[in-house]
C-alpha cells in the first residue's frame, strides 16, 4: 500500500510551518497543503503569519490564497478543495503533508465525514434568537443525540446543528459519528508540543512582529475594499480586534492586548482538541519546536 497523507498539528504559534517545510526538504517527495481556515484568504497576509516564498523553501504549498476576504470559508469548501489537492499530488506520485491548527477541517477531511450542506437564510432566521440557551433547547427537541454532541453554550455549534437538522429534514446527528469518534486511518498524524508559558511568549512576540510589520495597515485596506469582508474573515484571530479599532473606535492598546488574549485562549482549546484524538504521536521540545525535526523524520521514514 502506498504512504498515506502526513499531516502536522498543534497549537497556533507552536512553529508548525517552518517544521514542515524543513521535514518536506528532508523527505524529498512532499508537498504541503494549507489546513488553517484563514490562509486562504488573499491580501490576509500578516495577520494569518502567511508563509512568505522565501518561507516556503521551493516547496509546493496548497489551499493559500484561494478566496476573495469577501467570501464565506467553511468546512465543506476546505474538503472539497483539499480532497481535489491531496488526489492531484497523489496522481503525481508525491504525497501530501497538511499543516495547520483548524482542528475540525482536518478531522472532516481524515475521517471522511459526509459534510452537511449550508442554508444561509435559514441560519440568520435562528440567528435572530438571542439566547443560546432557547436554541439549545431547540436542538434537544428535535435532534437530543445531535445536541449530546455539542456544548449547549457554543452558539455558533448549536446554530449550525440546528440548520442542517432544519435545512436538511435530517438530524445533524445522522451525517456521521461526529468529532468524538477516532477510527482507524492511514493518515500518519503527528503534534507539536511546547510548555505553555513558551507557547504564549511566542504568541506575544508573535502578534508585536505583526504590528511592527503593518497588521494594522493592512486591517485598514481590508476595511476599506469595496466589497467588505465576509462573516468568516472578520473572526480571524487578530482581524477582529483590529476591526474593532478601525471600525468602532476601540482603542489601539486594547484591541492588540485582546487581540493576544483570544490567540491564548484559541491555542489551549487546539491542544484539548488534538490531545483527544489517540491517533496524533506527539513530538515536544522545551523551547524551540525545530529541535524536534530528526524524531519526527525518525517516525515518518518508518
Amino acid at each position: 500500500m502506498a504512504p498515506g497523507p502526513l499531516a502536522l498539528v498543534g497549537p497556533t504559534a507552536s512553529g508548525k510551518s517552518a517544521l514542515a517545510v524543513l521535514a518536506a526538504q528532508e523527505l524529498g517527495d512532499v508537498e504541503i497543503v494549507s489546513a488553517d481556515s484563514m490562509q486562504v484568504y488573499r491580501e490576509m497576509d500578516i495577520g494569518t503569519a502567511k508563509a512568505t516564498q522565501a518561507e516556503r523553501g521551493g516547496i509546493v504549498h496548497h489551499l493559500i490564497d484561494v478566496a476573495d476576504p469577501g467570501d464565506e470559508w467553511d468546512v465543506v469548501r476546505f474538503t472539497a478543495q483539499a480532497r481535489r489537492a491531496m488526489a492531484a499530488i497523489e496522481v503525481r506520485g508525491r504525497r501530501a503533508l497538511f499543516v495547520g491548527g483548524t482542528g475540525l477541517y482536518l478531522h472532516a477531511l481524515i475521517d471522511d465525514f459526509a459534510v452537511p450542506g449550508r442554508w444561509p437564510s435559514l441560519w440568520h432566521e435562528l440567528d435572530e434568537e438571542p439566547g443560546t440557551a432557547a436554541l439549545y433547547r431547540r436542538l434537544e427537541d428535535l435532534d437530543p443525540a445531535g445536541a449530546a454532541r455539542v456544548e449547549p453554550g457554543n452558539r455558533r455549534r448549536v446554530l449550525r446543528a440546528l440548520e442542517v437538522t432544519l435545512g436538511s429534514g435530517r438530524p445533524f446527528s445522522s451525517f456521521g459519528p461526529g468529532v468524538d469518534a477516532f477510527p482507524p486511518t492511514r493518515w500518519r498524524l503527528a503534534g507539536v508540543w511546547l510548555p505553555r508559558a513558551v507557547l504564549a511568549r511566542r504568541i506575544d512576540t508573535r502578534l508585536a512582529a505583526m504590528m511592527d510589520a503593518g497588521f494594522l495597515e493592512e486591517v485598514r485596506a481590508l476595511a476599506g475594499r469595496p466589497g467588505g469582508l465576509s462573516r468568516t474573515a472578520r473572526q480571524a484571530l487578530g482581524y477582529r480586534e483590529l476591526l474593532a479599532h478601525v471600525e468602532d473606535g476601540t482603542a489601539l492598546e486594547d484591541a492588540v492586548a485582546q487581540a493576544g488574549r483570544r490567540t491564548r485562549r484559541f491555542s489551549r482549546r487546539q491542544r484539548m482538541w488534538w490531545r483527544r484524538d489517540p491517533r496524533v504521536r506527539w513530538f515536544g521540545a522545551p523551547e524551540n519546536p525545530l529541535a524536534v525535526l530528526a524524531a519526527l523524520l525518525g517516525d515518518w521514514r518508518a
